[in-house]
């Protein structure tokens, strides 16, 4: 098989990196990739121009997309390919909504009664801000349309809320923004893959959003992610049951068939697992820890959801646990300095890395984006992980590099009680 990965994150590096251990692939082409896809796969200079990858594939013949970011989605990359033909995992752009539109979603899951926190959505900023007085904080503010993983803030006093919601409404015209009930509890995501019909959940997982120790600092696209996060079997299967498949159900009802890979990013309350949103697609830190996990074969599993057959099928899972820090550009995620010179060593047994924001020029390694790298460590159990991926950062030259150095503190405190 020619199989096609788009997008060029560490999200898209992992899932690079789990098709090229599968028996069915025959060539691996990335569009557009980074420097550390480029020893596993062709890379093509794709500028994000959906129907000329489509062309492209389509005269290439190739025979599986799998799509990573969530921006072609949205804009119906998956629509494109199927028009022409061509098999794709990744969401129709009616099924990608659900991450494209927060007011859509939160729609969605009030029809089919879907738990989630209290909501109400505005595109008028006067009756945006009267909202706000009515209810008070702690409040929840996002961005319904697509941010990158930095549209949410959650406020405890009325000025950053307002702002928040000025942000917003008056950065472009026919913004819309949602505002929530602020939920109290633990975060955890359950990512699940699914054909439209058949679901098959994947460990749960704990991504770590803001910049800084101890949640602290401005949102990101994510700087740290572990799994399986300690979610009990009870509370998995209520997310299963009430979540995923009234979510598939729902969507199918509507005339929506979803195939690929859904997200919920989840707040466990102490009245049960509620939903904070959706997303189209694979996490990015999560897939980076969840992926090496894995022991079926990923390009089978993605094959299957495309054509509708994936009920039968089973996981299987490596025993242990895995941890991925990021390690992102000074000033990220604001303005992050590119073009600083990278150094990595070979990584040691039980320690992947996967590129992000890299480039390379000259047979040199230097940073192009914020998140840069992921270092990703494995083992029998969190702390073994963890201790891993720790004691192999330092010896990277990535001069001013930032990262968390509580990733996964949360999850280990859940599994000594």
């Amino acid at each position: 098989m020619k199989v096609l990965v788009v997008g060029s994150g560490g999200r898209e590096h992992a899932l690079l990196w789990k098709a090229a251990e599968s028996p069915l692939v025959e060539r691996l082409y990335a569009a557009p990739g980074n420097a550390g896809m480029e020893a596993l796969a062709e890379l093509l200079p794709w500028r994000g121009e959906v129907e000329i990858l489509a062309d492209w594939a389509l005269e290439e013949g190739v025979d599986l997309t799998l799509v990573g970011p969530e921006a072609p989605l949205v804009e119906g990359i998956a629509d494109a390919f199927l028009a022409r033909g061509l098999k794709v995992f990744g969401p129709t752009q009616r099924a990608a909504m659900i991450e494209g539109s927060k007011a859509f979603a939160k729609g969605l899951m009030e029809r089919y009664g879907i738990p989630t926190a209290r909501h109400r959505t505005f595109q008028d900023p006067i009756l945006a801000l009267e909202y706000l007085e009515e209810v008070g904080v702690p409040i929840v503010v996002k961005d319904s349309g697509l941010a990158a993983g930095k549209g949410v803030t959650v406020a405890f006093d009325l000025h950053t809320a307002k702002q928040a919601v000025a942000n917003i409404l008056n950065r472009a015209e026919g913004g819309e923004v949602v505002i929530e009930e602020y939920l109290e509890g633990e975060e955890a995501t359950v990512l699940a893959l699914t054909d439209g019909e058949a679901i098959l959940p994947l460990l749960p997982s704990q991504d770590h959003k803001r910049l800084l120790d101890g949640d602290r600092g401005p949102m990101t696209g994510g700087m740290g992610a572990v799994a399986p996060y300690p979610m009990d079997p009870g509370t998995l299967r209520r997310v299963e049951e009430e979540i995923l498949r009234p979510l598939v159900a729902g969507l199918r009802a509507e005339g929506v068939i979803y195939q690929g890979v859904v997200y919920a990013g989840l707040m466990l309350t102490k009245e049960g697992p509620k939903v904070l949103e959706f997303n189209a697609r694979f996490g990015d830190p999560e897939a980076q820890a969840v992926l090496p996990l894995l022991e079926s074969d990923l390009v089978d599993l993605a094959l299957r959801a495309a054509e509708g057959r994936l009920a039968g099928a089973r996981l299987s899972w490596k025993e242990g646990a895995a941890a991925c820090v990021v390690l992102a550009a000074p000033g990220y995620p604001e303005s992050p300095r590119k073009g600083i010179p990278l150094h990595l060593p070979e990584s040691p047994e039980g320690v992947l890395v996967f590129h992000a924001g890299t480039r390379r020029e000259e047979g040199h390694l230097y940073s192009a984006g914020g998140r840069v790298l992921n270092v990703v460590g494995l083992g029998k159990d969190l702390r073994e992980a963890l201790e891993r991926a720790y004691a192999f950062i330092p010896r990277i030259g990535f001069p001013g590099a930032v990262y968390r150095k509580d990733i996964g503190r949360r999850a280990l405190a859940r599994l000594s009680t």
